[in-house]
């Protein structure tokens, strides 16, 4: 299993017309081992720039982060290698005409034989019961359909850690349950940010993100009941039932 470290991680970014930066994650330092973990908090709490770090595509203020001995900043080629990361919108990363030649993309590093490369590919579409769509235009497939081929295209070359930013914000009920399935049967450690509280029951632990603070880190059931409190404490402060910010 990945052991994944952060070390007093900050985040600052500067702002036009401002001399003071501004900071999306205070002082945030975490090991994380568990096979499912989960990280929930409101828009613009600060989860997915926690997401972001793991891979490289944000880098620490201060602090370190590691992800198997290896540091995001110095040794971020080898980390990508290690770290499979799905965005909540899969045009932003499906870049080819169709899900098949997507995924053969992301084996061609891998894999330096064309036909091996078409056979594994095939294999994974398969393996996620998306072989029927692979040689649809992505655009004129579901959200939902997008992505879970998007998905499939990260998984193609077996990182050994799987980050998703709200996998299932373009789901509908059944993809969602696929969604749900997959992730269980993964052998990768998931590390996945969303707003659906049932998936984030599935976890083995989970993190509530409040205002660029790990306001919680423990159980699923746990986190769950302090994000929602957490919720109704700002109900509770707003004018006319009306969320402060």
């Amino acid at each position: 299993m990945a052991s994944i470290n952060f070390s007093r991680v900050a985040v600052r970014v500067a702002i036009d017309g401002s001399d003071t930066p501004k900071t999306l994650l205070h002082d945030v330092s975490l090991h994380l081992t568990e096979q499912r973990i989960g990280v929930i908090g409101a828009n613009g709490s600060g989860k997915s720039t926690l997401l972001r770090l793991l891979n490289g595509l944000v880098e620490p203020s201060e602090g370190t982060v590691e992800v198997h001995g290896d540091n995001t900043v110095a040794a971020v080629r080898r980390v990508r290698g290690n770290v499979g990361f799905v965005f909540t919108d899969p045009l932003s990363q499906l870049v080819m005409p169709t899900g098949r030649e997507d995924v053969e993309l992301s084996l061609r590093r891998s894999v330096k034989n064309a036909k091996e490369r078409a056979a594994r590919a095939e294999a994974v579409l398969n393996r996620f019961g998306l072989l029927h769509l692979a040689d649809q235009s992505i655009y004129e497939l579901s959200g939902g359909e997008r992505q879970l081929l998007a998905l499939a295209a990260v998984l193609a070359v077996n990182p050994k850690v799987l980050v998703l930013d709200e996998p299932s914000t373009l789901l509908d009920l059944r993809n969602r349950e696929l969604l749900r399935r997959t992730i269980a049967g993964l052998d990768q450690q998931v590390i996945m940010s969303t707003h659906d509280l049932d998936l984030a029951l599935d976890m083995d632990r989970v993190l509530v993100v409040e205002s660029g603070r790990i306001a919680f880190d423990g159980g699923a059931a746990e986190g769950v009941a302090r994000y929602q409190a957490l919720c109704e404490a700002a109900l509770g402060d707003a004018p006319d039932g009306r969320v402060s910010k």
